[in-house]
């Protein structure tokens, strides 16, 4: 049976971190001699290598990647038990590992994590926004816990995940008051009839039902651009590039934000937003706390 010698580890954690044998023997006040006598020993006992010469450096193999990663979170955690310990004043707090997909309105991810952040047991928010793929990889080796999405695990992925309904929203559009001007005398949703509109990502769970809703209303607009990062496709609105699409759950912040205003629900279209995490049954405190004002707040009007 496999066993890990946790001193050998951190030498090699050291070693990876700082590039080299002899800046980690510096640190470590050791030889290097006895660091890579170490290092062999560690390999040998997990059956892998970790580090393999790239001429006069050090490189870690795809092994070594893995085993890095999780040694980074072992001796973080080391480091948190201790501050924890010595009781602290200025203690980090317990680590919040939280993974923001970037078809996520950023208002709606703000809202539903502050709570978290008020909690009576300090927390230490660490936020990863990235495309989902990207983010359930890690949320599989626990380097998140949980990641914030508008759509639930996707079928085809091999990671072992739950998705649980935070809640959900009719879609809105917005625009400028200068956009909208010029389409004056052209009610809703007549008015986008080949105006200007930005579109959100592929990732973005409720595109292809925004599509339908454009062909039922046989609504055709000028396609300016498509955006993976909401916060982006925002900022494009703002200056009148063109029109968008939003969460109404949102429209108040969107609104003071970005200075446009609602011109329409888009009617039959809803988006959800799911707390993806590893656990079956959410224990969490953040998380429930989470939950909590989901639907006491942010889609109480949208139940």
């Amino acid at each position: 049976m496999k066993s890990i010698n946790y001193k050998h580890l951190r030498y090699f954690w050291v070693v990876a971190k700082t590039g080299s044998m002899a800046k980690a023997a510096e640190q470590l006040h050791l030889t290097p001699q006895s660091i890579s006598g170490q290092l062999a020993e560690l390999e040998s006992a997990l059956d892998i290598k970790l580090l393999r010469r790239a001429g006069r450096n050090l490189e870690l193999t795809d092994a070594g990647l893995r085993v890095l990663s999780y040694a980074d979170e072992i001796f973080s955690i080391g480091e948190e038990l201790l501050a924890a310990l010595s009781d602290q004043p200025h203690s980090k707090g317990l680590p919040f590992r939280v993974g923001i997909a970037d078809s996520v309105s950023k208002a709606i991810a703000y809202r539903l994590i502050e709570p978290a952040l008020q909690l009576k047991e300090p927390m230490r928010l660490v936020c990863r926004e990235g495309r989902l793929s990207v983010l359930l990889a890690e949320l599989s080796v626990h380097r998140l816990d949980l990641i914030i999405a508008d759509r639930s695990m996707p079928p085809n992925v091999s990671v072992r995940g739950y998705s649980h309904l935070l809640g959900q929203s009719p879609l809105a559009i917005f625009g400028t008051k200068q956009l909208i001007k010029s389409l004056v005398g052209k009610d809703f949703p007549n008015m986008l009839k080949h105006a200007p509109f930005l579109l959100p990502g592929e990732d973005f769970a409720a595109k292809l039902s925004l599509n339908h809703w454009f062909d039922r209303h046989d609504i055709a607009p000028k396609i300016v651009g498509e955006f993976d990062d909401s916060a982006l496709m925002k900022a494009f609105g703002q200056a009148s590039a063109g029109f968008f699409a939003a969460p109404a759950a949102i429209s108040e912040q969107v609104c003071a934000q970005y200075d446009v205003k609602s011109v329409g629900l888009v009617d039959g279209v809803n988006v959800q937003v799911f707390a993806i995490t590893t656990e079956r049954r959410l224990k969490h405190p953040a998380i429930l706390a989470m939950e909590s004002v989901a639907r006491s707040d942010v889609f109480s009007m949208h139940k």
